[in-house]
């Protein structure tokens, strides 16, 4: 038996990476793009709060108003 292997610190933060990521079922997704559309909160207050990017809410509002106006 060997010694077992060092994990690199670019493993490492991988790791971290993939435990520390946040997955928002459908029904949260249009909860927080709804918020945003109401105007009440600034996209970056509530992105911050959600600890979301900025751009991935922008994602989620374009998805949202193109699956509507598709319907």
């Amino acid at each position: 038996m060997g010694r077992p292997k060092k994990k690199t610190a670019e493993v490492i933060v991988k790791d971290i990476k993939r435990q520390t990521i946040q997955k928002f079922n459908a029904e949260e997704k249009i909860h927080i793009v709804l918020e945003g559309l109401k105007g009440e909160s600034s996209i970056a207050k509530i992105s911050r709060r959600e600890a979301i990017l900025s751009a991935l809410y922008y994602k989620w509002s374009k998805d949202f108003l193109k699956a509507i106006i598709d319907q």
